[in-house]
């Protein structure tokens, strides 16, 4: 059970970080612009983005293990696509149907632990399934990057195929079905297609803009009728009683502002590091598997010291790391601006990847406990749910914007000097939102009194680069009902993958 869990979101989550490093070598050999390679990125982060919340409340109503083995399939069938895509408009469209499928295979990872397992031996199974998913992480970029720069780009995806094969087949073997037999009233698909449909108005919008031009009536009219789409969402959900979202959680100030906080800071690490294995490969001469190797100080620092951040928290209270975490965030990102033509790993490389994960593993377990601590805890999951699809949708916004932004447009990336000028221009403005995000910590977070103050979890299982925890500090897990005898349940939640967490 626990080994086809930990497959099914690794290969979800996985994807995502090896398709970055993948992008110079697509871009070369569909001769695409960077407006192709932000849609490449972004067509999977939309739909995943749009319909986790959707993929948990279906996992939730008609079935855990019967959602994820439909999630890994679909995800299966569209890695095949992307791997035959004949050209860059086909890839993406492929991508976006890859995010569907993890859209509806990731909720159900941790929800099938959380619903199969006696609470005395939960925490044993969800912490080898964060453990093994760490490995796998590691593993990732380095397996990527190895068959991007030995074989073909085409073969990040393939691989994809006999994962999801081993999945199904030890699924329907092992793991039990389960669902949530409280679940009443219809499932608010209108509002799940609404949030859907804003998103992708704005994405095309942001991300078309600078070609198009930001006064085209195209550009307009996505930005206008996505923004007027997310208005009528909002107004849906109040009238709901059952709602995709309920919005009523928002009226903490706490929960708002370390939501804010999340958007910030996850705005600037999405939009950097979309644009960072490109500088390594394409201003460095760096090869794909090296590339993907670079990178790896960031994962081993969250792995080493979020679980000790997390207790820290827990024991002084979050503000003060949520403060400080997004400086340090911040500063990695600007010291990345050091880096250009000739730069040297240890010296010029190595130090902004310390102090970034340094960052990330001091601000992502207290913004995680913060955001569960502010809301009901009828409403923890959903809370974590909507944590994590703010730094989603937050990374979407900045790779559609962050390029054209900094001058990244064209064919730019092909050459040189003129992405590297662009890329020290891209990181000092990602640097910038992490210095916003901790000035909006200082002025809306608050520790808890001691009355109201949490025990520290027992297991912290961490992200990722691209999102925060997803687990409750009780251990609830997003997208679960409770099994006998275990914490009450949140909504239908998501957990998200490429946002994987440990």
């Amino acid at each position: 059970m626990v080994a086809a869990t930990v497959l099914g979101s690794a290969m979800a989550g996985i994807d995502a970080t090896v398709v970055g490093i993948a992008l110079p070598t697509i871009g070369r050999a569909f001769h695409a612009g960077v407006t192709e390679l932000q849609w490449v990125s972004n067509a999977y982060t939309l739909t995943l983005a749009g319909l986790l919340l959707l993929g948990g409340s279906l996992g939730d109503r008609y079935g855990r293990r019967r959602l994820f083995q439909i999630g890994t399939a679909w995800f299966a069938l569209a890695s095949l696509l992307c791997g035959l895509a004949p050209d860059a408009p086909a890839l993406i469209g492929a991508r976006a149907l890859q995010g569907i499928g993890a859209a509806l295979l990731t909720p159900g990872s941790l929800a099938i632990l959380q619903a199969s397992f006696v609470r005395d031996d939960r925490s044993k199974a969800i912490g080898a399934w964060a453990g093994l998913g760490g490995v796998a992480t590691a593993v990732g970029p380095f397996l990527g990057g190895w068959l991007i720069s030995a074989v073909s780009w085409r073969l990040i995806f393939y691989i994809n195929l006999p994962v999801a094969i081993a999945v199904l087949a030890v699924s329907a073997r092992h793991v039990p079905e389960s669902k949530d037999p409280s679940i009443t009233g219809r499932l608010d698909v209108p509002g799940a297609a609404l949030f859907s449909l804003a998103l992708a108005g704005l994405t095309y919008g942001l991300t078309e803009g600078a070609s198009l031009g930001w006064g085209s009536a195209a550009t307009m009219s996505a930005l206008i009728g996505g923004a007027a789409l997310l208005v009528i969402f909002c107004l849906v959900e109040l009238t709901r009683k059952t709602p995709l979202l309920p919005l009523g959680i928002f009226r903490s100030a706490q929960f708002s502002g370390a939501n804010a906080v999340t958007f910030v800071v996850y705005a600037g690490l999405g939009g950097a590091l979309f644009l960072v294995p490109i500088q390594l490969q394409t201003v460095l001469g760096f090869s794909p598997f090296e590339a993907g190797i670079s990178l790896l100080p960031i994962t081993v620092m969250m792995l080493g010291l979020s679980a000790r951040s997390g207790a820290l928290a827990a024991r002084i209270g979050p503000r003060l790391q949520m403060s400080v975490g997004p400086l340090f965030v911040g500063a990695g990102l600007a010291l990345l601006a050091r880096v250009g033509i000739g730069t040297g790993y240890i010296a010029g490389i190595l130090p902004a990847l310390i102090v970034l994960g340094f960052g990330l593993a001091a601000t992502v377990a207290p913004l995680t406990a913060t955001v569960l601590g502010a809301a009901p805890s009828e409403h923890s999951g959903i809370a974590s749910a909507v944590n994590n699809d703010v730094a989603r949708i937050a990374s979407l916004v900045a790779v559609a914007v962050l390029p054209s932004l900094a001058g990244i447009t064209g064919e730019s990336y092909l050459h040189p000097a003129v992405f590297s000028a662009g890329f020290h221009d891209a990181v000092l403005i990602a640097a910038g939102a992490c210095a916003v995000g901790s000035l909006l910590a200082v002025l809306t977070i608050r520790n808890p009194t001691g009355e109201t103050k949490q025990e520290p979890p027992p297991v912290e299982w961490q992200c990722g680069l691209d999102g925060p925890t997803l687990c409750t500090s009780a251990g609830q897990l997003q997208g679960t009902a409770p099994a006998p005898g275990g914490p009450a349940p949140g909504r239908a939640t998501p957990a998200l993958p490429d946002k994987r967490t440990r």
